[in-house]
């Protein structure tokens, strides 16, 4: 005859079980998250009582070094920043294809490419240097080289154009994202634009330094814009990209094979560098847990099998929202948690915030704990305890029908 297991052992399975569903432990950070030192002062743990005003953008510019390229001058409403004129203009580069055109002489006419020596090796001459300079230069020099080896007793007429540019593999290092050597330039056959191309001349965008500054990532919160470092030919350019960044100054720097740029760090997290720019990354790739409440799984909530895309200055809680942590059953969801992993690019230490996400929906003042999302940040949703009840009793429910067939 089946036995029938007593209730009273069910019961006490089930709130057995109950601990487990509480929420995790507040983790543990190296960082000072909860005194607001932490790369983020948002980091730290919400006070019980609201604050009167939000100081997280004050915490978080206190220990900030004072940018090498001096402040904004109120007077002319300018950045005060040394001249750029010696880096503007089309240069040419190693494999920079470029026409010369000799009036009346065929023997030197023709199309070349600039050597790896940055060099133009035309018939009967010695080489002409082309790297680094403009195509007005490099004309100089060759009717100066064409009289100096005899060829013509004056200077001749003659042009030289350039008709396409080759891509360039620069280094950038520093407070940017991903410091690496990267090569930008490159147009693929499909975007090619052959009227372009069989046209006289030609001009490209894509081998300007922002180009290369958002190829390596884009630069962190704590870059100093007002001094990047732009290494070439064994000279050091210094630069104020802060116009490039707020569109005050939108002039750019074509860059050379070879050039290294460093962007120096403030040593702190400053907020106004949080949002688009020609120089900040892109977008936000976060890595994400699987969802099951209200989603059962991330396909029904149209999300990347492990990454999800969100714009760059993104908070924390607008993360949350995107990748469906918040919304269903009220009663289930009302004390959802998520879990923000994160990891300061300076020190390269770690950190773990966990956030109510119902109480920070609720906090007028939830900015001063809503941290920016970062490039690489992970985030993972975790549901109420109520949904994890509702699974006990899914489960007691199982086991109270296996018990009716014990013997």
């Amino acid at each position: 005859m089946p036995r029938i297991l007593p209730i009273t052992i069910v019961s006490t399975l089930a709130l057995a079980l109950l601990p487990g569903c509480a929420s995790l432990k507040t983790p543990e950070n190296i960082e000072p998250v909860a005194e607001g030192q932490a790369y983020q002062a948002q980091y730290r743990k919400p006070a019980t009582a609201k604050s009167r005003y939000l100081e997280a953008q004050e915490m978080n510019g206190t220990p900030c070094l004072p940018p090498i390229g001096g402040s904004i001058d109120d007077t002319i409403g300018k950045w005060s920043a040394p001249s750029l004129s010696p880096l503007l203009g089309e240069k040419l580069t190693r494999n920079d294809l470029v026409q010369l055109v000799v009036e009346g002489d065929d023997t030197f006419s023709g199309d070349y490419v600039v050597s790896r020596e940055g060099d133009l090796t035309i018939p009967h001459m010695p080489p002409v240097p082309a790297q680094g300079k403009s195509t007005r230069e490099v004309e100089r020099a060759i009717r100066q080289a064409l009289v100096n080896a005899g060829h013509y007793g004056t200077a001749p007429q003659l042009s030289l154009r350039i008709l396409d540019f080759a891509d360039v593999s620069v280094g950038v290092t520093g407070a940017v994202f991903e410091p690496h050597a990267v090569r930008i330039g490159a147009v693929s056959g499909d975007q090619a634009d052959r009227m372009r191309q069989g046209a006289i001349g030609a001009s490209t965008e894509e081998r300007n330094l922002s180009v290369a500054l958002r190829a390596a990532g884009g630069v962190r919160p704590d870059a100093d814009l007002s001094s990047v470092e732009l290494h070439r030919a064994g000279e050091i350019y210094r630069m104020d990209l802060r116009g490039i960044f707020d569109g005050s100054d939108p002039t750019d720097i074509m860059l050379l094979s070879g050039d290294r740029i460093v962007v120096k760090s403030r040593q702190c997290f400053q907020d106004d560098l949080m949002r688009p720019s020609p120089i900040s990354p892109p977008g936000v790739t976060l890595y994400m847990s699987n969802l099951t409440q209200p989603a059962t799984g991330n396909a029904e909530s149209a999300i990347g099998r492990s990454v999800r895309e969100v714009p760059y200055g993104a908070r924390f809680l607008q993360a949350v929202v995107d990748t469906n942590c918040v919304g269903g059953v009220k009663l289930t969801n009302a004390n959802r948690h998520a879990v923000l992993f994160s990891r300061n690019p300076v020190t390269q230490v770690s950190v773990v915030i966990e956030r109510n996400i119902e109480r920070l929906l609720r906090r007028a003042d939830r900015d001063d704990y809503d941290p920016y999302v970062l490039p690489g940040d992970a985030i993972a949703c975790y549901d109420s305890t109520v949904t994890n009840i509702a699974d006990i009793g899914r489960v007691t429910t199982v086991v109270g029908a296996a018990a009716l067939i014990l013997k």
